[in-house]
């Protein structure tokens, strides 16, 4: 359809040279043509030319000082990019390869994500071209007053309320909201993922992992199947990878590896959680520390990896999680993985499969959950935290969970009848575009041209 050509002609000459936000736009817009065509007012309220611009970008400059005294420029983003469901909602991520582009495309994505909980959040994103490894407490905390120091303005309890990303944990989300404190005197639910002392949530730490193999165990019970006894492959080794990790070892899977930067761990009598958390939350250390305490595990080094290919998805397994970061997976990749038995693929990460590795599982008819819809736990158990915040309240860890488990099936059949109703069963990229998209196009409608 010409639409969605023309809108990307149009996005490449508005926004030049942010390859994952077109990445990202292609895919959604591709998969509402059988919307379009069955209902083609969508186009007379412009919805796609609306939905694809944010409503609002804000950059600024992040000057901060190491501990010898020098003085470092950043470069910091917070992406508004729609509010017909509600707040804005969306992590900030501080990484090297942050970009304007980056942060469009991670917008972009969690206006549907969000769309899909059935909460009223909308979507942002933000984040900074910053580096936290290698740098000490006080740098981290001294960056994270700067990055606040711009930022507070533009946020708050009703209107934008950041999360975490790649990059922001918890100690930087405790610096982020002392700052916010500081600079507005207010004590209120302006971030998420808060310390359970000073208004978080119990179980948002756990969420988008947990989340993401809930939702695994959907799209298998569909197909009369569990994950029990099912060898796993993870990526990432962060907050997300960890607690993938964690729920599949609970519900009697086997995962097998985990990632970072520098390389992989694959450990075939399946992952030490206890270990992991040790290395990485608490001592922020390499994954190669770890074959020294499980001597039937391998460390390999990135530059070791396979030509074309990451080593996390050549290893024999029935289902994989990809924890990292976006566009991980390749088309090269995913043929491994097919040829070595995956059947289920669960995304924990945003995007991290390439457009031609989609494909190839969608062709393949495995079950394949996209990250907007199987990773949509953690920023659903946000919105939880600020319930929880505006009531004053801290409800159980047994609450939060039950409520995630009921989001994630709901995702599930959302993406499942939507794509059925579409006239392609089991395509839930399908589903999850087409069911995201027109609650929010709905909503834009009913709210007038704004």
């Amino acid at each position: 359809m010409p639409y969605v050509h023309d809108t990307l002609n149009r996005l490449q000459h508005s926004s030049p040279a942010q390859a994952e936000f077109y990445q990202a736009a292609e895919e959604v817009l591709e998969c509402l043509r059988p919307l379009f065509e069955r209902y083609p007012h969508y186009h007379d309220h412009a919805i796609i030319e609306r939905i694809v611009e944010p409503e609002r970008q804000v950059f600024f400059r992040i000057s901060w000082t190491d501990d010898a005294g020098k003085v470092h420029v950043n470069k910091g983003f917070r992406v508004q990019f729609n509010s017909a469901l509600g707040p804005y909602k969306g992590g900030l991520r501080f990484h090297p390869s942050v970009t304007a582009g980056t942060i469009k495309f991670l917008g972009f994505e969690q206006i549907f994500k969000n769309s899909l909980t059935g909460l009223a959040i909308g979507g942002g994103k933000g984040g900074a071209d910053f580096d936290p490894k290698g740098k000490s407490d006080a740098e981290i905390m001294r960056f994270c007053q700067a990055f606040m120091t711009e930022l507070h303005r533009h946020i708050g309890p009703t209107s934008d309320v950041p999360a975490g990303d790649i990059g922001v944990g918890g100690r930087e989300i405790g610096y982020l909201f002392g700052q916010y404190k500081r600079l507005t005197g207010r004590y209120e639910g302006v971030l998420t993922g808060k310390g359970l002392c000073w208004g978080g949530s119990l179980g948002r730490k756990e969420a988008t992992g947990y989340g993401a193999v809930y939702f695994a165990q959907n799209m298998l019970a569909d197909r009369g199947d569990t994950l029990e006894g099912k060898t796993c492959l993870v990526s990432g080794a962060g907050n997300v990878a960890i607690y993938t990790i964690e729920k599949l070892l609970e519900l009697g899977a086997r995962p097998v590896t985990c990632s970072d930067s520098q390389g992989m761990i694959h450990d075939p009598e399946g992952i030490d959680i206890a270990l992991l958390k040790e290395l990485k939350e608490r001592r922020r250390g390499s994954l190669e520390e770890y074959v020294g305490q499980r001597p039937q595990a391998r460390y390999i080094p990135v530059r070791d990896y396979p030509m074309n290919g990451h080593s996390v998805w050549h290893i024999k397994a029935e289902a994989a999680f990809p924890c990292a970061t976006q566009n991980e997976l390749t088309l090269e990749d995913a043929e491994v993985m097919l040829a070595q038995g995956v059947r289920c693929v669960s995304e924990g990460a945003n995007m991290p499969s390439t457009k031609e590795a989609v494909e190839l599982f969608l062709e393949a008819g495995i079950a394949y959950g996209p990250g907007k819809a199987a990773n949509a736990g953690g920023v659903a158990t946000s919105q939880l935290e600020m319930a929880q915040n505006s009531a004053m309240e801290q409800w159980p860890l047994e609450k939060v969970d039950e409520k995630l488990q009921r989001i994630m099936a709901d995702i599930y059949r959302q993406c499942a009848e939507t794509a059925a109703e579409f006239g392609d069963p089991g395509n839930l990229v399908l589903g999850a575009n087409i069911a995201g998209f027109r609650k929010v196009a709905d909503a834009m409608i009913d709210q007038g041209v704004m």
